[in-house]
């Protein structure tokens, strides 16, 4: 290619930069339009979570290259997420400290465009999130390798919140330390679930490390940081925060590692097209209760995606079953099913339909 060739291509770029731009402007007041005429007619949720999901499937349909899909949907989330802060700033709890994968979770959900607050347990999550401090919250709730984040699900059991949307994230775990080197390692601190998704890693190349289980993988780097002896299993992320070196990439034991986050509020989104149901059942403490609890759907023909058992802490061996279901509250068919379960059940709780993740 000739330089004049290339100083062709170059303006053509400074062209459609001017262009891109022009455009961005014109959303973003678009974007303000909408924001007064909802104001107008006293509606004050701005954040529709079905409406951007249909934003994100249309543009990553429309994609042909040579951007990735995944690219795609990130700039899409980005431009979104920069619009609505000029109708109104989310307020977002998550998780912390701040490095987390919850962190990196809320700012894939969201964009960066939110502000963000990192609290210490997930039951300041849930809290921060009923008083109002914060508009939406992100918790982790299970992962592919090592199950379910038990302390998520008891919280629903008292928390009137909804679940409004999930984020899936491949997991990548690194080894930062201050060492240069993996030889003068002695700990390795991370999160217990953490710690168990590394341990063939761990076992073949840190076998006499002592391993410390911590409340976070964050807070596993700022005790790295502070000792030169240690280690910490954590993000990318962590090691920018903390200013660590990365002794070691990609040391989970499964590379297709996945955790899955739910987007927690108090507004119940609207049907998208491809949705999910979240459902908390008690079933009463007799032969046959899981048939009673599972006939329903499947003579309404609803896919179910997944059930989590948890003791209900109410009666001695009496338990409380978590179903995930294809389809929102709003279709027939999950109607009909959940008035034919209402009526087999001890209890049944509508936790949220949201839109159905796309990894």
């Amino acid at each position: 290619m000739s330089e004049n060739e290339l100083d062709k291509l170059r303006r053509r770029i400074d062209t459609l930069d001017e262009q891109i731009q022009a455009l961005l402007s014109e959303r973003a007041a678009c974007a303000q339009a909408v924001a007064e005429h909802k104001r107008a007619r006293g509606d004050e949720v701005f954040y529709r979570p079905e409406r951007e999901a249909e934003v994100l499937r249309a543009a990553r349909a429309r994609n042909r290259g040579p951007l990735s899909d995944d690219e795609i949907v990130r700039l899409f989330r980005e431009i979104m997420s920069a619009c609505l802060a000029l109708e109104q700033p989310l307020r977002v709890a998550y998780l912390g400290p701040e490095g987390t994968y919850t962190q990196e979770a809320a700012q894939k959900h969201f964009g960066h465009s939110v502000g963000l607050r990192p609290l210490r347990a997930i039951d300041e999550v849930f809290r921060d999130v009923e008083a109002g401090s914060a508009d939406f919250g992100v918790v982790p709730v299970e992962n592919s390798t090592e199950g379910t984040v038990n302390h998520t699900l008891d919280m629903f059991m008292r928390s009137p919140l909804k679940i409004c949307g999930d984020v899936e994230m491949r997991i990548h775990h690194q080894l930062l330390s201050q060492a240069s080197d993996v030889g003068s390692i002695e700990r390795v601190c991370a999160h217990q679930q953490s710690l168990a998704q590394c341990r063939e890693w761990l076992d073949a190349n840190l076998p006499t490390a002592e391993r410390v289980a911590v409340s976070s993988n964050a807070e596993a780097a700022r005790l790295a940081r502070a000792d030169a002896r240690a280690s910490a299993i954590a993000s990318d992320a962590a090691a920018a925060v903390y200013g660590l070196n990365t002794l070691a990439t990609n040391i989970e034991d499964d590379p297709a590692n996945t955790t899955r986050f739910l987007v927690i509020g108090s507004q119940q989104p609207g049907p998208s097209g491809k949705d999910k149901t979240s459902l908390m059942v008690t079933v009463h403490n007799k032969a046959g209760a899981l048939y009673a609890l599972l006939g329903p759907i499947a003579r309404h023909g609803v896919s179910m995606t997944r059930i989590e058992s948890r003791p209900s802490r109410v009666s001695k061996w009496d338990y409380v079953f978590f179903v995930d279901v294809e389809g929102h509250v709003d279709d027939a068919r999950v109607a009909a099913m959940l008035d034919e379960l209402r009526g087999e059940a001890v209890s049944l709780k509508v936790l949220g339909s949201f839109p159905r993740c796309e990894l």
